[in-house]
């Protein structure tokens, strides 16, 4: 339905802008131009739709424009049709090498970003262009403040968009989505409507000149997220190579930390668990058997859920001792330690590792019949009947709905 109605209002805008005309063309195209630019300065790597913005300034200069009353103190006349026509097409030029390299930007970015400036122009440019604005709020810090207003409803909008998207598309708590997104503005968000708003304000005083001025910032952040991200990444490869030390030495089968770690994942987005939360319990649960390591003879098949509870907890204790010399945050130690602990003395990350790690030992990995017990539905049944001590009940039921809806994605990068 959003990418319908965002492909309709695409189309119309394109139309009716080719059938009239543009309205002030110069400006127009330095503002395209700028859009153009922040595309082309998208992140480099292939974009996912849980993505958060990946082209801040593209997305500035596109609510900039949409926010647009004024330019050097002349009142601009182009509509909403023509800002949604302009910020299509220059996006569209923007993308272009990135589709040739094979990474271009996810369909429900293009959609959202039509929508959020479409929605920041409906709510700007006709008070605007009627005069009734400047009366109401004249050109002091009231401008600014309903400048203000407006960017915070559009960021609204679009994190509700967001988090409807990925709902309908994985079937996610919608309510946890929607946090993550409220909470995604207070980084990149508050800066991309911060710039947006400052974008527009200068242009009205001192032209379109002030544009390069005030794009610089956002794209030396944009910079700066680029290099955190890249160091995220070297993170996690270096966790998930660590983890991978109980597989080469033979103690843990081929897969099974990154199995864990999916699955774990999964059932943390059903139980709504937020991003911080769900990295924690990612690490903890690629690492989580790292204390096999310090076994003389490797358990059979690396199944630690057949083991005496002694042994396990020896076991969880030592893996513990090990992350916490890798520098991870502590609370992944505090999960790897617990999680042969009885469940109502962890905490839900240990719960779900130690449900999701028990359900991958009894399916042997393949959750389809070659495990010790033939199949998922009697390693879940043998799951539930340990529900009066070693596995919460709500974690095996929600496991049960992952898995019968097939989503196992990939942990969060």
């Amino acid at each position: 339905m959003v990418h319908s109605a965002a492909a309709a209002l695409t189309a119309l805008a394109l139309g009716w802008t080719l059938w009239h005309g543009l309205a002030e063309p110069g400006t127009a195209l330095v503002f395209g131009a700028l859009i153009t630019v922040g595309e082309l300065a998208r992140r480099g790597a292939r974009e996912t739709p849980g993505d958060r913005e990946p082209a801040p300034l593209g997305c500035a200069g596109a609510l900039a424009y949409a926010l647009l009353g004024q330019n050097a103190g002349n009142a601009t006349a182009h509509g909403v049709l023509q800002i949604i026509a302009v910020v299509v097409a220059a996006a569209l030029v923007g993308i272009v090498p990135h589709v040739a390299l094979g990474r271009g930007p996810a369909l429900d970015h293009v959609s959202r970003r039509v929508l959020s400036v479409g929605f920041a122009a409906v709510c700007f440019q006709p008070l605007s262009s009627s005069g009734n604005l400047g009366e109401w709020f004249g050109h002091g810090p009231s401008y600014a403040g309903f400048l203000v207003l407006i960017l915070v409803l559009t960021a609204l909008c679009d994190a509700v968009l967001a988090a409807a998207m990925t709902r309908a598309r994985t079937r996610w708590p919608f309510g946890p989505l929607l946090r993550d997104e409220l909470r995604a503005l207070l980084g990149i968000g508050s800066a991309i409507c911060a710039t947006g708003a400052v974008m527009a304000l200068a242009v009205a005083v001192a032209g379109l000149w002030a544009l390069p001025v005030f794009s610089v910032p956002l794209l030396l952040t944009q910079m700066s997220f680029r290099r955190i991200a890249a160091v995220r990444t070297t993170y996690r490869q270096t966790i998930t190579s660590l983890a991978r030390s109980t597989e080469i030495a033979g103690y843990t089968p081929h897969g099974h930390a990154r199995r864990v770690a999916a699955l774990s994942c999964a059932v943390g987005r059903e139980l709504g668990l937020s991003e911080p939360d769900l990295t924690v319990l990612e690490y903890a649960a690629l690492m989580h058997d790292i204390g096999q390591l310090s076994l003389v003879d490797p358990v059979p098949a690396g199944a630690t859920a057949p083991l005496p509870a002694g042994e396990q907890r020896r076991i969880a204790l030592l893996g513990g001792a090990v992350v916490r010399q890798t520098g991870v945050p502590p609370e992944v130690a505090v999960v790897v330690e617990r999680q042969a602990d009885p469940y109502r003395d962890q905490p839900l990350t240990a719960r779900i590792v130690r449900t999701v790690n028990a359900y991958d030992d009894l399916v042997g990995g393949t959750g389809t019949g070659t495990g010790r017990l033939g199949g998922s539905l009697e390693a879940l049944e043998q799951l539930r009947l340990g529900t009066g001590h070693d596995y919460q009940p709500e974690v095996v039921e929600s496991l049960a709905r992952v898995l019968s809806r097939g989503l196992t994605q990939s942990p969060p990068g």
